[in-house]
């Protein structure tokens, strides 16, 4: 039997990129990767731990004792991270993780370590991996590509739903704060920096539904 294919799907916060992605690999059968929340889990432990999370050589420790493991709920279908042994989805979108995610992102030793765990992860059988550096750093062979981006007014509103769903309040004005500035510190990391990959298909999603780009990346698949 051939290996199931890679998908990387790329873009800024907020986009869309999470809820897509979970979406196409439960419709393909492929393993959901949320490299984001993995980015996270590193800055929860580091918060945990008292870590100053711009001392790279603290921050270097630190990953390395951490063990990443994804697991797949067979009935549900849903995808969740563990950290040595611990499940800290409820804890990876606090205030604290959110506002420190992208200095701990920006960390050479983080990204090399966890991009070891994500390019493990997709040796597996296929996966629909998510992030921002997927199909130019991760996973730059992935037989699809893709980048999402949204206008930033819809990317705001589709944080505050999805905070809202996990019981976290955030005013607007901390949000667009938390967004401008982790994209401004996305595109411009000198380490696996946010950008289109080579070949990536761009899909607008600010206009669009989730099952509308879904069906735009099943013709990409569909026809490759």
């Amino acid at each position: 039997m051939s290996r199931k294919p890679n998908i990387a799907i790329d873009g800024p916060a907020g986009s869309g990129k999470s809820t897509v992605a979970r979406e196409l690999a439960d419709r393909l059968n492929l393993l959901y990767v949320d490299t984001g929340a993995m980015y996270r889990a590193v800055t929860y432990f580091a918060i945990k731990s008292g870590i100053d999370v711009e001392n790279e050589a603290e921050l270097d420790a630190l990953v390395k004792d951490i063990r990443f493991s994804l697991v797949r709920f067979t009935k549900s279908g849903t995808v969740v991270l563990w950290c040595n042994g611990e499940d800290v989805s409820p804890f990876l979108r606090e205030k604290e993780v959110s506002s420190q995610v992208a200095k701990v992102a920006a960390a050479a030793t983080v990204r090399k370590r966890l991009a070891w765990y994500q390019r493990r992860f997709a040796r597996t059988d296929g996966v629909v991996m998510e992030g921002r550096d997927i199909g130019t750093v991760v996973l730059p062979d992935a037989e699809y590509k893709f980048f999402l981006t949204a206008s930033l007014d819809v990317r705001l509103k589709r944080r505050e739903k999805e905070l809202r769903a996990a019981g976290k309040s955030w005013t607007r004005k901390e949000l667009c704060y938390e967004l401008t500035y982790r994209d401004e510190m996305d595109r411009k990391r000198e380490i696996g920096p946010l950008k289109k990959a080579p070949g990536a298909v761009v899909i607008d999603c600010t206009n669009l539904t989730v099952e509308q780009v879904i069906e735009k990346m099943m013709e990409s698949y569909g026809g490759g």
